[in-house]
């Protein structure tokens, strides 16, 4: 994979329980992703395993390897599906 996890993406994997694999199931099979106004590529994906809470990627793709710059379940998503 072309991607890479920066620090505080580490950090906010063990601060919220998020497990590295849903971070790259998100990437490989995103259920929808945008181009912020940050220029950056937002993917998000409902996670079975997590009471289908959504997973929320922002990833810096101007930098090589891209950067998986923040991670966080996105509840203004969820309340709006």
């Amino acid at each position: 994979m072309d991607y890479e996890l920066s620090a505080h993406t580490q950090d906010m994997l063990k601060e919220r329980e998020i497990l590295e694999e849903w971070v790259w199931r998100t990437i490989d099979n995103s259920d929808w992703k945008n181009i912020g106004e940050d220029n950056n590529i937002h993917y998000l994906k409902g996670i079975t395993e997590h009471e289908g809470r959504i997973l929320h990627l922002v990833v810096n793709p101007h930098v090589s390897p891209k950067k998986v710059v923040t991670v966080f379940f996105d509840r203004r998503v969820r309340r709006q599906k």
